[in-house]
């Protein structure tokens, strides 16, 4: 089987793994060459503040591709589940299908995630001085549509911030990867399934 066809939409790759198969299994996954960002033919462009989605060639960079894998396979084998984590923010999310996550849930979990909830006291506190600062900044410009001159005008700042202003200027997913000693820092344990997401501005 081919590398593009091993990765095409559809039900025919086995059973769907659920967290306790990974645990039995102890099973390795095949990660999704876009979501590892190792495709030479289509690098994901996907934007957690806004949940557009699209992507490039990286050799014609000057023409935007649409994102027509949404239905592919995330892993292989397919799993139920699939735990993200990022370093740059302390969220955890999780995609399910129990159909086998696909990488339209991917993005559209990741993106619910981050503009469904807002950042709540007690997780802005933790913040060094100047990282709130960077954030509240941030929240403005959203607010004003990037435009700098509608910042300095005086306007108050956003009372609340979503997630994805938490983020500041690194709100492109970049890619997953398999860290398992950090998950197993940051969670208690590691799985195959657990995955985390590389940002960038």
């Amino acid at each position: 089987m081919d590398s593009i066809n091993k990765w095409a939409a559809g039900s025919a790759y086995g059973p769907v793994l659920s967290q306790t198969d990974l645990y039995l299994l102890q099973s390795d996954l095949l990660l999704n060459p876009i979501l590892a960002g190792s495709n030479s033919d289509f690098h994901l462009l996907f934007n957690i503040a806004t949940g557009q989605t699209g992507g490039f060639n990286p050799d014609a960079r000057d023409r935007d591709l649409a994102f027509t894998a949404k239905d592919e396979p995330a892993t292989l084998p397919r799993v139920s589940q699939l735990i993200i984590i990022t370093e740059i923010s302390p969220w955890c999310t999780i995609v399910k299908n129990e159909r086998g996550v696909n990488l339209g849930d991917v993005c559209s979990q990741i993106w619910k995630d981050y503009s469904d909830h807002h950042v709540t006291d007690a997780e802005f506190a933790s913040l060094p001085p100047r990282l709130q600062d960077q954030v509240k900044r941030t929240a403005t410009m959203r607010g004003t549509g990037g435009n700098w001159s509608a910042y300095y005008t005086p306007a108050a700042p956003p009372a609340r911030f979503k997630r994805f202003d938490w983020l500041r200027e690194r709100t492109f997913f970049d890619r997953l990867q398999r860290k398992d000693t950090y998950a197993a820092q940051r969670l208690g344990f590691k799985a195959p399934n657990i995955f985390v997401m590389e940002l960038t501005a």
